[in-house]
């Protein structure tokens, strides 16, 4: 497009571009900006006329989007927070600051983080909203066009190369039973832990956890060649489990920082000898690098992390990254 016709182009145009793809209708998108639907109907073909593209194609009760609708729709959510940033005033002020910021937090994590970060933001930054989801299908791509703003994870094998990676911590998995289970109190083997069933939760993101193993762990090994009695994609229904039989459940950390079921459960260790961990992470894009909005919900979920860290005489994460030498 030459430069002189951007001059055609009207930002409430792509406003409304945005609630035609979302809504799927003349109707519904009208509603949604508070206008009729006449009004709506005229914006559709001014935008039709602008990029030389039906659109939308009539499809029973709704409209079905052209390829280059999809295209749009793929570009649109980065552009419009490109606009909006541009706009934005330079200064940040988080007893003042409204917004809304999306986080993917992995299930179990949400468990001990979520209240003490909530608890942080009521007293300095009240007006702030936050989504805070378990799955998201395609993350990575939510995180670039602006529907995530921060993933909170198990590190995974690979990561696109515009993301920004930073270390949270490490754990080691642990092997959940409840209190008073047969193996409880007692130096264990694989042989003993495997005579008893255990339970397996199925989650997508979960597959692609990197396992940090010395040279002789086994844990891995184990783990893929024992049959689970039970296979849920719940976390409560593998607790309730647990809880009610001699069932095992091999966990993500910090599961009992839960008050309820520290009251209930118990970590059994792993064998002698075993060497595996888990390495968190929060990611983000590199496109809210320079955002102070950004920066300040960033710097407070490093804060609370701090916080839990110093709680169990762990170093801070400036003098983990400086003890382990990390990248990131």
């Amino acid at each position: 497009m030459d430069i002189r016709e951007l001059g055609r182009l009207d930002l409430n145009l792509l406003v409304a571009l945005e609630a035609l793809i979302e809504e799927g209708s003349v109707s519904r998108a009208a509603e949604r900006l508070f206008i009729t639907q006449s009004a709506m109907s005229k914006t559709l073909g001014r935008l039709r006329e602008l990029f030389d593209d039906p659109l939308f194609v009539r499809m029973g009760a709704g409209m079905a989007p052209t390829p280059r609708a999809e295209q749009l729709a793929r570009e649109l959510p980065r552009v419009l927070l490109a606009v909006q940033d541009m706009i934005a005033p330079l200064t940040f002020d988080p007893a003042t600051y409204e917004g809304e910021f999306n986080l993917l937090v992995q299930g179990h994590m949400g468990l001990w983080l979520m209240p003490m970060l909530v608890n942080r933001l009521v007293e300095k930054a009240p007006n702030i909203r936050l989504s805070a989801l378990t799955r998201v299908d395609k993350p990575f791509e939510a995180l670039k066009n602006g529907k995530l703003d921060f993933i909170l994870q198990a590190e995974l094998h690979e990561y696109p190369a515009d993301l920004r990676l930073t270390t949270l911590g490490y754990a080691p998995p642990i092997l959940l039973a409840r209190k008073g289970h047969p193996l409880e109190g007692r130096q264990l083997t694989w042989e003993e832990i495997l005579v008893f069933p255990h339970v397996q939760v199925v989650i997508d993101e979960l597959a692609d956890i990197h396992f940090l193993t010395g040279r002789k762990s086994s844990f891995l090994h184990h783990m893929a060649s024992a049959v689970p009695e039970l296979v849920t994609d719940q976390l409560l229904t593998a607790i309730q489990v647990v809880r009610n039989s001699d069932y095992l459940f091999p966990a993500p950390p910090l599961f009992l920082e839960q008050a309820d079921m520290g009251m209930e459960l118990v970590a059994l260790p792993l064998p002698e000898g075993e060497e595996v961990n888990l390495k968190y992470v929060i990611v983000n894009h590199q496109r809210v690098n320079t955002s102070a909005a950004h920066d300040f919900l960033y710097q407070e979920i490093l804060n609370v992390i701090d916080c839990f860290r110093v709680k169990y005489d762990l170093p801070t994460l400036a003098k983990l990254r400086e003890e382990r030498h990390l990248e990131y």
